[in-house]
């Protein structure tokens, strides 16, 4: 669990630099224009960043912090459903969806294990404490 959050810390970390320093890289890939109001496409990289730092504080002790992964996962969840709203709108193209590839769907089984790992531990710690009657 460790190595994933700090793997996805560092992921997270990059992606955002890139997308504040050369905001319209990710748009020559897929073949697009440059965004036309590039400060939004660097916002999107700093909270992404910003992300990532929570995901190396989490490293430290991923159960205790389920919180940060459980926010991470839905953020993973909602952002491939923004995109497949956009494209199917026209207002994006679908080349644009290798981005959810990386920055989405291959951390969604690692972070809902984690996350399960979390739930059976508090299930554990729960049923551990003695009940009043």
């Amino acid at each position: 669990m460790r190595y994933v959050l700090v793997a996805a810390g560092i992921y997270n970390i990059v992606f955002g630099l890139l997308a504040v320093t050369r905001p319209g890289c990710f748009f020559m890939i897929a073949e697009m224009d440059p965004p036309r109001y590039p400060f939004l496409w660097q916002c999107i990289g700093m909270i992404v960043g910003v992300y990532g730092l929570g995901y190396l504080a989490a490293s430290r002790d991923p159960l205790r912090h389920w919180p940060i992964v459980m926010v991470g996962l839905l953020g993973k969840i909602f952002g491939p459903i923004g995109f497949v709203q956009a494209a199917a709108a026209g207002s994006i193209t679908w080349k644009f969806g290798y981005l959810i590839i990386t920055n989405d769907l291959i951390w969604w089984i690692p972070f809902a294990i984690m996350l399960f790992a979390a739930w059976k531990q508090a299930r554990t710690v729960r049923s551990d404490v003695p009940r009043r009657t």
